[in-house]
């Protein structure tokens, strides 16, 4: 592989860098009026689907921020619905999947179908958001195997996890096949999008550290996502494994995998490094909520990961988690020109 130019990609690969390439999760959304603009006129799932759209999406935030990466604009849910859920993005409520798991059955009619027939809109629109970035590398992504699952059994957003963490102990042969055909259906679709245009991909495990204990974790999660993050490595680009609510067992998520380790908020960055080695590139991890502090606060936490940092190769700032909507976006402006203002040395 040719050693990548772009500071973001190098950082990916724990290559010297000038400066801390930084994107944000949510980088293109509610807090921007550019964004609310457009989904005044169009729904969400309008807007996922039609290429032309959904590239305007990805595009707005490198137009106004200069971010070193864009990331395509979707979410973790449609290829849910190619499977055959029902999904709808209710005003006010969030995701709902109508026809929930709720049998073993449920699962064996679940459909394994390639990313063309379902997700091709999306694959379209990094073609386009490529085409115009040059050489701002675009991410794609894809939810993990335990978050989509999750969305599957409970049929939407949940605090307890009760469903989902039911039916994995009480039916494991239902959710290994459940496991196993989610993996099908991820690997093929992120191995398309970089095939379609992505620089780099990013696999979301949001709900994985918020549900399960380090044994279950191990027991029902670890092995989907070796084996869909080992059939990345086909890709020929960059892989961030990101997840939250992990770090008490961070060492076994990045035992599954990944050119690069994305961390949330609640533990600094020198202390994740010391647990999983200083050789892994590492993205994160200010607290999203900084963004509605005042500047001065939200300077002294920049500083504070900066710090923790210490200038290594291999490190993306990034939010824990994804940008509120609340979000200033003055305040996006200035965190973008601070970041990109402070040099780096290899420590």
């Amino acid at each position: 592989m040719t050693e990548p130019t772009a500071r973001f990609l190098r950082a990916c690969c724990g290559l010297p860098t000038d400066r801390t390439p930084i994107w944000l999760m949510r980088q293109a959304g509610r807090y921007m009026a550019e964004y609310r603009a457009l989904r005044a006129q169009h729904s969400m799932l309008e807007c996922i689907h039609t290429p032309e759209l959904a590239a305007e999406i990805t595009l707005q935030p490198i137009k106004a921020f200069g971010f070193d990466a864009a990331i395509i604009f979707s979410d973790i849910l449609p290829p849910l619905a190619g499977m055959g859920l029902n999904l709808e993005f209710v005003k006010g409520e969030g995701p709902v999947l109508h026809n929930r798991i709720e049998t073993t059955r449920d699962v064996d009619m679940l459909a394994v179908p390639p990313a063309e027939e379902t997700m091709g809109g999306t694959l379209k629109a990094i073609e386009l958001a490529a085409a115009e970035l040059g050489t701002t590398p675009l991410i794609g992504f894809a939810g993990a195997p335990f978050t989509l699952a999750s969305y599957a059994i409970e049929g939407g957003g949940t605090k307890t996890y009760q469903r989902v963490k039911s039916f994995m102990v009480r039916e494991p042969a239902a959710w290994k096949r459940l496991m196993n055909k989610l993996v099908t259906v991820q690997g093929d679709y992120l191995l398309k999008q970089a095939k379609a245009g992505a620089a780099a991909l990013q696999l979301f495990d949001s709900w994985a550290g918020h549900a399960l204990s380090k044994q279950d974790y191990v027991r029902y999660v670890q092995p989907y996502n070796k084996a869909l993050l080992a059939a990345l490595s086909k890709a020929g680009v960059p892989v961030i494994n990101f997840s939250t609510g992990t770090t008490p067992y961070i060492e076994e998520v990045a035992a599954c995998g990944g050119d690069v380790i994305g961390v949330d908020w609640h533990l600094p960055l020198d202390e994740v490094w010391a647990r999983i080695g200083y050789d892994q590139p590492i993205q994160g991890n200010l607290d999203p909520i900084a963004l509605l502090a005042p500047w001065r606060e939200l300077q002294t936490r920049v500083d504070d990961v900066l710090m923790r940092a210490n200038g290594r190769s291999g490190h993306i700032f990034n939010l824990g988690h994804g940008i509120y909507k609340e979000t200033p976006v003055e305040n996006v402006q200035r965190l973008v020109d601070y970041v990109r203002e402070k040099p780096i040395r290899d420590a």
